[in-house]
């Protein structure tokens, strides 16, 4: 199943932003966070390691998205000691990167969640060409099981 991790940043201050998405790095798993940005109503995301999100990606299907996403304002990205955070213009995520390498990205929950799910039970219905061939050939000495 994963592990769960939840975090809440205040402030954010450099250090609590870096050590979150250190720990995301380092755990190789989804970090849920809570930025609690001043002057601003609370932000939720899933920091997805990238390894993780591209492996979600290679086996789900396209995100169902429904209303079209809003175009953001333009901004500079911000930095958080060796993380770089760029937010894109249109729709929802945020790119992290390490010099110069998208390590993460910052996912709505809905998506993360719809993302994760469909992956697990893509991958869970894959056979690769071997294992296919190898189950028919099984399957093709089995005895049949109707009586006549």
């Amino acid at each position: 199943m994963g592990i769960r991790i939840d975090v809440a940043v205040d402030g954010p201050v450099n250090d609590e932003v870096e050590r979150v998405l250190g720990l995301a790095e380092a755990v190789g798993e989804a970090v849920t966070v809570t930025f609690r940005w001043e002057g601003r109503e609370p932000e939720h995301a899933v920091l997805v390691p990238a390894a993780t999100l591209a492996l979600w990606e290679h086996w789900a299907p396209a995100f169902p998205y429904g209303p079209p996403a809003p175009t953001r304002e333009r901004a500079h990205p911000e930095q958080f000691g060796p993380f770089t955070l760029f937010r894109r213009r249109t729709g929802w995520r945020t790119a992290v990167a390490r010099d110069g390498v998208v390590v993460a990205e910052l996912l709505p929950p809905d998506e993360a969640h719809w993302l994760r799910e469909q992956a697990r039970d893509v991958r869970q219905g894959y056979m690769d060409p071997k294992q296919k061939a190898a189950f028919e050939e099984f399957l093709a000495r089995q005895e049949s099981l109707d009586p006549e």
